[in-house]
């Protein structure tokens, strides 16, 4: 097998390869803390929820796509760029996490289109659910619109960094967006 993280993963008990990630960042910018109440905005297949129920957080998901059930955590099936979503959305989190990313078309500007309309609709609900002091971990693709998110996610948080952790593919053009300490 060729990719030793998803080999890894299925080793160890997770969904996916991309629970390495969100423990990497875990691990250097401590986001999830015991008993935090995080959103998994993008969940599917469950990976990035799994990762906080080992952390002994609580955790809501939601996705387009069906996921297996997972004990201890609740799922809403949606789209969050629908309007009718957030209404099923009840309460603040402590922590918002997102590692969404559009079907992918390989036509470039399409791609970076959906992709950017998706992350506003992350930051939309993370300015309607986010605790004051929150965090936010969410990914996003490097651009030239990379660097205006990051200004603007600096007017709603005390602290923003951009992170590729170790479990990202090398060619990937996928970033982490890091932000702590949400102004409210």
């Amino acid at each position: 097998m060729k990719d030793k993280l998803a080999f890894k993963a299925r080793k160890e008990g997770y969904r996916a390869r991309s629970a390495y990630k969100l423990i990497q960042i875990n691990k250097k910018h401590d986001i999830i803390k015991e008993n935090d109440k995080v959103l998994d905005i993008g969940c599917a297949p469950g990976s990035w929820m799994q990762v906080v129920l080992n952390l002994n957080a609580s955790v809501l998901g939601i996705d387009i796509s069906e996921i297996k059930p997972l004990k201890n955590a609740k799922f809403i099936l949606g789209d969050i760029l629908e309007d009718k979503i957030l209404e099923k959305i009840k309460g603040k989190f402590d922590v918002i996490i997102s590692d969404i990313s559009p079907k992918i078309t390989g036509i470039k500007e399409i791609d970076k289109f959906k992709s950017s309309k998706l992350i506003g609709r992350v930051f939309e609900m993370t300015i309607l659910h986010l605790k004051k002091n929150g965090n936010l971990v969410c990914k996003i693709f490097q651009s030239e619109d990379s660097n205006k998110i990051l200004r603007n996610m600096k007017k709603h948080f005390k602290l923003v960094k951009i992170f590729k952790p170790m479990a990202s593919k090398k060619r990937s053009k996928e970033v982490y967006l890091i932000a702590k300490f949400y102004k409210g």
